[in-house]
C-alpha cells in the first residue's frame, strides 16, 4: 500500500506551496539555520580577527603593513590547496563528521596563533588555519542543496551568510573590548587574549555539530515520514534537471571558471573591507580600540538588513543576475566614497556602510548561480573549486591593499582597486544565462 506521503501535493513553478510544505520547510529552517549560522559566526571571526589583532600585534612584533597583509592573506593559500579534496570527502563521509573535524582543528590553530613571535611564525599559523578551515564554507553550501530546492535556497543561503555580518556586529565590539580589557592580564598582551578567547568557541561548537547535525533528510529523526517524503521528492525533482558531471569535466569547465572569477571579484571587495575596516576607521581620527570596534559593527548590522531584503526579492521573483549586479555596483560606489570622505568620520562610516551592504548582499545570491545546474560529486567539486579560486582573492586583496597603502601613503588606490573588482563581478554575473540560473 502506498505511503500517504506519496499523495502529498508537490509545488511547482507557478503553483503555491501547500500549508504542509511551508510548515515543513519552516521546521527544517529552525533546526538547521541557527546552528549553521553559529558555525559561520565563529568561523568568520577566527578568520578576520587578525584585523583587530593588528592594532596591537603590528607594533608588538614589528610587522609592516605589507607583512601583515601577506600574513592575513596566506590563509587562503592553504585554503585553496585543500578545498576541493575536503568537499569531496564531505560529500562521501557526511557533513556531521567532517564539519566537526574542520571546526575543532581550526579552533586549535587559531588559539595557538597567540604564541607567534616572528613574521615567519605568523605566516605558518595563518597558512595552517586556512588548511584546517578548507571545505567548511563550500561544504555548507553543498549541504544546503541536500535540503532545499533552488527557489528556497537563496533565502536560506542568505540567512546562513548573514553570519558574516553578525560576526562583524558581535566581533567588532567584543574584539575591541578584549584588546582593551585583557591587555597585560597573566602577562599576555590583548592580541594574544583575542586569539585565545575567540578560538575556544570554534572547538566547542565543533563538538556540538558532531552530536546535533544530520547528514541527510533520510537521517533526520526529528522529521515525520510524510515530511521526509515531501523534502526528498522536491530535491529529487530538482536534481533531475541538473548535471552530475565527471570530476575532471567540472574542474575544466569554462562555465565553472567564469563563476570562479565572478566570485573572486566579490571576495576582493569582501576581504578588502573585512581586514582593513578597523585600520580605515582609525585613519579617520578614532584612536580608542573599543570605539573602533563599536563603529565597525555599524556597517555589518546594516548589511544584515540589506542581505535579507534583497534575497527575499530574488526568491520571490526568481531573478538572480540583476539582484547580484546592482548591489555590486552599490558596493563599488561605497568604496569610492569611503576614501572621498575619509577626512570626516561620520561621512566615511556612511560610505563604508553602503559599501559593506552592497558587497555582502552579492555573496549569498552568487551561490544561486552555480548550484542551479551542478549536482552530486560534480556539485561538491564545482562549488569547492569556485570557492577556492574565489578565495584566492582573500590572499590578494589584503596584500594588495597593504602594498598600495605603503606605496601611495594613502588608502585611496586600494579602495579604487576593490571598487573596480566589484564592477567586474557584477558584469560577469550578468553574463550567466538567465534560463539556467533564474529558477
Amino acid at each position: 500500500m502506498a505511503s500517504p506521503a506519496n499523495h502529498l501535493p508537490q509545488a511547482g513553478v507557478g503553483t503555491p506551496p501547500s500549508a504542509f510544505e511551508e510548515a515543513t520547510y519552516r521546521k527544517v529552517a529552525w533546526r538547521l539555520i541557527p546552528l549553521l549560522m553559529l558555525c559561520y559566526v565563529v568561523a568568520y571571526l577566527d578568520r578576520v580577527n587578525v584585523g583587530f589583532a593588528k592594532l596591537q600585534m603590528s607594533s608588538a612584533l614589528n610587522l609592516s603593513d605589507a607583512v601583515y597583509g601577506f600574513g592575513a592573506g596566506i590563509f587562503f593559500v592553504g585554503y585553496f590547496l585543500f578545498e576541493v579534496p575536503s568537499n569531496v570527502i564531505l560529500h562521501r563521509v557526511g557533513a556531521r563528521v567532517w564539519i566537526a573535524r574542520i571546526m575543532v582543528t581550526w579552533g586549535l590553530v587559531s588559539i595557538l596563533t597567540m604564541f607567534v613571535t616572528t613574521p615567519t611564525m605568523f605566516y605558518v599559523m595563518r597558512f595552517l588555519l586556512g588548511l584546517c578551515e578548507a571545505g567548511f564554507f563550500p561544504g555548507i553550501i553543498l549541504y544546503l542543496t541536500y535540503w532545499y530546492p533552488a527557489h528556497r535556497r537563496g533565502r536560506m543561503t542568505t540567512w546562513f551568510m548573514t553570519a558574516i555580518a553578525l560576526s562583524g556586529v558581535i566581533g567588532g565590539p567584543v574584539s575591541g573590548w578584549i584588546l582593551k580589557s585583557f591587555d597585560g592580564a597573566n602577562g599576555w598582551q590583548g592580541w594574544q587574549w583575542l586569539f585565545l578567547l575567540e578560538g575556544l568557541p570554534s572547538v566547542i561548537v565543533g563538538v556540538l555539530v558532531f552530536f546535533v547535525l544530520d547528514d541527510r533528510i533520510g537521517k533526520a529523526k526529528w522529521l515525520t515520514e510524510e515530511e521526509r517524503a515531501l523534502l526528498e521528492r522536491n530535491i529529487a525533482a530538482e536534481d533531475a534537471t541538473k548535471e552530475d558531471l565527471p570530476l575532471m569535466t567540472v574542474l575544466t569547465s569554462a562555465r565553472v571558471l567564469v563563476m570562479s572569477f565572478t566570485y573572486f571579484s566579490f571576495v576582493m571587495g569582501l576581504y578588502g573591507v573585512s581586514f582593513w575596516l578597523p585600520t580605515i576607521i582609525k585613519a579617520t581620527g578614532v584612536k580608542d580600540a573599543l570605539t573602533i570596534g563599536l563603529l565597525s559593527a555599524i556597517p555589518f548590522a546594516a548589511a544584515v538588513v540589506g542581505m535579507v531584503l534583497v534575497a527575499k526579492s530574488a526568491d520571490r521573483t526568481r531573478e538572480r543576475r540583476w539582484h547580484i549586479a546592482v548591489p555590486a555596483a552599490i558596493g563599488a560606489l561605497g568604496l569610492v566614497l569611503s576614501v572621498t570622505w575619509a577626512h570626516d568620520t561620520t561621512l566615511a562610516m556612511t560610505a563604508l556602510t553602503i559599501a559593506t551592504m552592497g558587497i555582502l548582499t552579492t555573496l549569498p545570491l552568487f551561490w544561486s548561480l552555480p548550484t542551479a545546474w551542478l549536482a552530486g560529486t560534480g556539485a561538491a567539486a564545482g562549488i569547492a573549486l569556485i570557492n577556492s579560486i574565489g578565495n584566492l582573492a582573500g590572499f590578494l586583496s589584503p596584500y594588495a591593499v597593504g602594498w598600495l597603502k605603503e606605496a601611495t601613503k594613502a588608502n585611496d588606490s586600494g579602495m579604487y582597486m576593490l571598487a573596480a573588482f566589484m564592477i567586474l563581478g557584477g558584469l560577469l554575473a550578468l553574463s550567466a544565462p538567465a534560463k539556467l540560473v533564474n529558477r
